[in-house]
């Protein structure tokens, strides 16, 4: 089940745009659902307007119908890790800390980890407007 979603990232790492620091991310999200979709790095020349692969592709599923998300797979040219503030959007829709996330680099090399091995700590809402949302 995780091979098409390495895939799915590692296509979506060819769909990055990424001019300034030439670090094309592809990222391949699984909801609870089995929806399934992709983002890539998308920067711009005001690199605070830039947004990470993650992002791209859970915002887009939760736009669509929102959900919680079950595993990812993250394709970048070493292996690296989710930035903090996709750690932190991550946290808010992720279904169990214990959740899969693969770090995938270009030479195939393949790390697997939880969510909670990236973000141990991480903080959780406990807002009254997430509560009883059948949206999330």
């Amino acid at each position: 089940m995780s091979e098409d979603l390495i895939a799915k990232a590692l296509a979506a790492r060819g769909q990055a745009y990424a001019p300034y620091s030439q670090y094309q991310v592809g990222a391949a999200v699984r909801m609870a659902d089995g929806r399934v979709g992709t983002g890539s790095n998308i920067e711009n020349i005001s690199f605070g307007a830039s947004v990470c692969a993650e992002r791209v592709a859970l915002w887009t599923l939760i736009h669509a119908q929102g959900g919680r998300w079950t595993e990812m797979a993250v394709a970048t040219e070493d292996g690296g890790t989710p930035c903090g503030e996709c750690l932190a959007v991550m946290a808010e829709f992720v279904s169990d800390p214990e959740a899969v996330v693969w770090m995938v680099a270009e030479d195939g090399n393949r790390t697997k980890f939880t969510f909670k091995d990236l973000m141990p700590h991480a903080f959780q809402s406990r807002a009254p407007f997430t509560q009883g949302r059948t949206n999330l």
